[in-house]
């Protein structure tokens, strides 16, 4: 039961040298770099996306220019990223190399949503997923910031029809869905790696979450 938590538990990492991003790793079977807050260059990159954890690379927007998001993205790609995170809104001609390169090297494609303010309706969610799919995506990640119990229900009602699917309720309010979504068939769902080093809003820690999961039969 142990290995199988883990290996559904997706470990967001931010730490800012090479040194303490590796050292992070250790122990983990999946976990994700976010390379705008880490700001490793090329070779550091090489050197944290060869090791052996399943690794997912992102790299948000509005720190810096495309051009270097992509040129990251793609070293991460080409260097053992086992998944790499594309932004639902992304340029076109951005998402298409990415999506190149991850097809080239046999990398995963995650198409993310992200909504800082509300969980849309159930028909405008439908509708967003049907397009992280139809935009490439392997797997589809829809991260919301939760304000309402009903607000978890649509998050979590997605998974009935979408198993190849990610939901994230943001904020306090939303935390239940990180908890239950890998139990109804979501693939993984995203911890921090402790308290204090939280990468979004209502992440809880890895340790935590593998209890709270591990607490059901």
């Amino acid at each position: 039961m142990k290995d199988s938590i883990d290996s559904r538990i997706c470990v967001s990492i931010s730490e800012p040298t090479v040194e303490l991003c590796v050292n992070a790793l250790r122990g983990l079977k999946l976990a994700e770099i976010r390379l705008d807050k880490t700001k490793l260059d090329e070779k550091n990159i090489r050197k944290v996306f060869s090791t052996q954890v399943r690794l997912v690379a992102t790299f948000r927007p509005g720190m810096t220019d495309d051009k270097l998001r992509l040129k990251s993205l793609i070293s991460a790609i080409n260097h053992g990223a086992s998944f790499v995170d594309i932004e639902l809104e992304a340029d076109d001609r951005y998402r298409g190399e990415l999506l190149k390169a991850a097809r080239k090297k046999g990398c995963k494609v995650i198409v993310s949503y992200h909504n800082d303010d509300r969980t849309p309706s159930r028909e405008e969610l439908i509708r967003i997923v049907d397009s992280c799919f139809r935009s490439g995506g392997d797997i589809a990640k829809i991260a919301c910031k939760v304000n309402s119990t009903n607000d978890n229900a649509r998050l979590l009602g997605l998974l009935d029809e979408n198993k190849d699917l990610v939901v994230v309720g943001m904020g306090k309010e939303g935390t239940i869905t990180r908890v239950v979504s890998t139990l109804l068939g979501s693939p993984f769902t995203y911890a921090s790696l402790s308290l204090g080093k939280e990468t979004a809003l209502g992440q809880i820690s890895a340790a935590k979450l593998k209890r709270l999961i591990g607490s059901f039969p």
